[in-house]
């Protein structure tokens, strides 16, 4: 199996060796970077790319390492057992497999995408080391081992809100996604914007890179932000010259695009203020 990107997504060179390390390998991939660069998307185009199906468990806050294997309703049983059903005759009836269960349990190679690890509690990754390292685990209540018949492929993301145990990396291949260089970035909106010239696509990633690169800037726009911003532009038939601001740093068209909070508008506004003062 060999990685190379797809049509729809642009993937760098670093990036598709990484991940067919990891495959190599047969540890997780683990890949942190700016949200929107496309960590999520990676996983769904690596399911795409080599024609498997993709498992998504998407993590959140409160979500237990348990929850990915199996979840036991002791509480439906006690009360199907006080009614007199006959379902609580077999523990089965009970148990909720999860997103590993169903991984380890899938006749073919799968892709199992473990997505934003870094929401749930600090104990969470270390909860999962054994069953990602050994691609098996118990079920205590039936006597079962539940092991994977194809070892899937792990992809595991972070914002990096956490730091993990150095256990948990230790058995992972790590890859950050860097910010795509300005070339890279024209390569990434022609597959979505095919349509858009090249006079508006330059125009307008030369201040959106500016933007990005203002000191002060609470949240920096993303791949994703970018791509609504230019969305919009061709929308509203803008040229580059309708891009073109009053003042090195006046707020850019269609600015909610990009910026995301009311810290980062009132920046560009003092830095319109002052640079008409200057003047």
């Amino acid at each position: 199996m060999n990685f190379q990107g797809t049509k729809d997504y642009i993937a760098t060179d670093d990036l598709k060796i990484a991940v067919n390390a990891a495959v190599t390998l047969q540890r997780p991939l683990l890949v942190k970077g700016e949200p929107g660069t496309g960590k999520t998307e990676l996983a769904r185009q690596v399911s795409a790319s080599l024609g498997l199906r993709m498992i998504e468990w998407n993590v959140k806050s409160t979500t237990r390492a348990q929850q990915g294997l199996y979840e036991y309703d002791a509480v439906s049983r006690l009360r199907d057992s006080q009614l007199g059903d006959a379902r609580v005759e077999d523990v089965g009836n009970y148990i909720k497999k999860g997103k590993l269960w169903e991984a380890f349990a899938a006749d073919e190679k799968v892709v199992l995408l473990i997505d934003e690890i870094d929401k749930a509690d600090i104990e969470f990754p270390n909860d999962l080391l054994q069953e990602l390292d050994k691609m098996e685990f118990h079920v205590y209540e039936t006597g079962q081992t539940i092991r994977a018949k194809e070892r899937p492929i792990i992809i595991i993301t972070s914002n990096n809100e956490k730091e993990l145990p150095d256990a948990f990396l230790r058995r992972c291949f790590f890859h950050y996604i860097r910010f795509p260089d300005a070339e890279t970035m024209k390569e990434i909106v022609k597959v979505h914007h095919p349509e858009i010239k090249e006079t508006l696509l330059t125009a307008a990633l030369t201040q959106f890179y500016e933007i990005r690169e203002t000191q002060g800037l609470k949240k920096k726009p993303s791949t994703s932000e970018v791509l609504d911003w230019l969305k919009l532009l061709l929308a509203e038939d803008l040229s580059p010259e309708d891009l073109k601001r009053e003042g090195a740093n006046a707020l850019p068209q269609l600015h909610g695009a990009l910026l995301k909070n009311e810290q980062d508008v009132h920046l560009f506004e003092r830095l319109a203020f002052m640079a008409r003062r200057g003047r």
